[in-house]
């Protein structure tokens, strides 16, 4: 396991990092409305998890049952192997680092968790991008492994009362680097209907780090999941509708004959999904 103390020698790997972020929610469809708040996310290797000074670990742990379906015991690079397997994609010896938000004193709740998976060779294959709503469930989507454009996705979970599942996300998640910049849109009828954004700098993942991030966004998974409710609460005060939870879930699942290495010749600028041509 990773300690803390080891941040110095895996600076050129850029893992692991802190990331203080602002993030933001816009709709703009059935009324107007905007929310932002503070949070900050890491940005780890799966097979190299931060291990923190045993005072500081309420603030920070990493818990593979988070993430994913899986047996227990299973580690986070087991769920996210078994997530590409059943996509029929296999990445031995790739590295895959991701974007979370740790548990803190026990409580586990991220929206979004981004996960890059690279081959052996060191080359992005492919993007996971899982989210969460607040009753606890979880959704993961493969995207291709596109850093300029968005990407699109069909909406195939209910994450919140306000949206069903119509529609299709646009999807920019370049890696993180010194800054982080990821975009969500979900789009009805071609129209953004929401888009949000996570945005940071990057941090070294140290001590000192960690505590100011306790003062600056306290209770990082109860404030997103507080946050959340106070925006419900406001779009139901203005008389925004809900909408009824689907009676059967949706599958997203990458065609059975596209794999990792034969997406490349279904991609078009016109079609970026990996839904067929």
């Amino acid at each position: 396991m990773l300690r803390i103390t080891d941040v110095e020698t895996m600076n050129c790997a850029m893992t692991p990092a802190v990331y203080p972020i602002r993030i933001t929610h816009l709709r703009r469809s059935p009324v107007h409305h905007y929310a932002e708040h503070r949070s900050y996310s890491w940005y780890v290797d799966v097979d190299q998890l931060p291990r923190l000074p045993r005072w500081l670990r309420p603030f920070a742990r990493f818990e593979a049952v988070d993430h994913f379906d899986g047996a227990p015991g299973d580690t986070l690079r087991q769920r996210v192997d078994a997530f590409l397997a059943n996509h029929d994609i296999e990445l031995p010896g790739g590295r895959i680092t991701a974007l979370l938000l740790p548990r803190v004193l026990g409580r586990a709740f991220s929206p979004l968790s981004l996960f890059w998976c690279h081959d052996a060779s060191g080359e992005l294959r492919c993007v996971i991008a899982e989210v969460q709503n607040i009753a606890g469930e979880r959704h993961a989507y493969l995207l291709p492994p596109d850093e300029d454009l968005p990407v699109m996705a069909p909406k195939r979970f209910y994450t919140s009362p306000f949206n069903g599942v119509e529609g299709y996300y646009l999807v920019r998640a370049p890696r993180p680097a010194e800054t982080l910049d990821v975009t969500v849109s979900l789009h009805r009828d071609n129209q953004p209907a929401l888009v949000a954004t996570w945005r940071g700098t990057r941090r070294r993942a140290n001590v000192g780090q960690i505590l100011r991030l306790q003062v600056t966004a306290p209770l990082a998974p109860q404030m997103a999941a507080l946050s959340l409710r106070v925006q419900a609460l406001i779009l139901r005060l203005r008389g925004v509708p809900l909408v009824p939870r689907p009676t059967a879930p949706q599958n997203e699942r990458m065609p059975q004959a596209m794999t990792v290495s034969a997406a490349g010749p279904a991609w078009t600028a016109k079609n970026r999904s990996w839904m067929p041509s």
